[in-house]
């Protein structure tokens, strides 16, 4: 079977789908860090390198990814995941 693959954001590299930090703006508008990989709505990807983090939060990619503002906790939650890989 054929591996899922997607793209960091930030670095722009293909990773396999379960290796990469899913962040997913919902119907409703919700955005926050998607732990199952599998939630309705637009997802985005990061890869678990803190540069790439970084990247992601100066440049504020997310806000590019989903057309609006991202919340600050949302930023605050994906770095606690990523710290704990």
């Amino acid at each position: 079977m054929e591996k899922r693959q997607r793209m960091c954001i930030a670095c722009r590299q293909m990773f396999d789908k379960k290796d990469l930090n899913r962040i997913v703006k919902n119907n409703s508008g919700e955005i926050f860090v998607d732990t199952t990989g599998k939630a309705n709505g637009r997802g985005a990807y990061i890869c678990s390198n803190k540069d790439c983090f970084a990247k992601l939060k100066k440049q504020k990619l997310l806000n590019k990814a989903f057309k609006c503002n991202v919340d600050e906790s949302v930023y605050l939650d994906l770095e606690e995941k990523i710290a704990k890989k």
